[in-house]
């Protein structure tokens, strides 16, 4: 869902730039990096406690920006260092926010 947000909100800055905001480019621009959470996630360490910030979330964070930014320029849609700090800063407040914010819940829970 996070990266979905993430290619959502991106198409939606850059809507005048000709690319559009269809599902079809969403879509595009959040398949690599979806493919680096999917990867990451099937990692063990992610799954033992896929709440915690680390490792958890540092490993789907890494697996979505690297692998996401490499599957981009192997497709000749380009990743330059701006893109990838915006990406990675954005990243990581969707994949990490919902952990810090459901382990203070659990710790105030009980």
């Amino acid at each position: 869902m996070a990266v979905l947000v993430f290619a959502l909100v991106g198409r939606a800055s850059h809507a005048g730039d000709g690319a559009g905001t269809g599902l079809g480019t969403v879509l595009l621009v959040a398949l690599p990096f979806w493919v680096g959470v999917v990867l990451a996630w099937a990692l063990p360490r992610v799954h033992r406690d896929p709440t915690r910030l680390v490792p958890a979330g540092v490993l789907v964070l890494a697996g979505a920006v690297v692998v996401g930014a490499v599957l981009r320029l192997a497709s000749g849609q380009g990743a330059p260092a701006p893109f990838l700090l915006v990406t990675t800063l954005v990243l990581a407040v969707l994949l990490l926010g919902w952990r810090a914010i459901a382990r203070v819940a659990a710790r105030r829970a009980g």
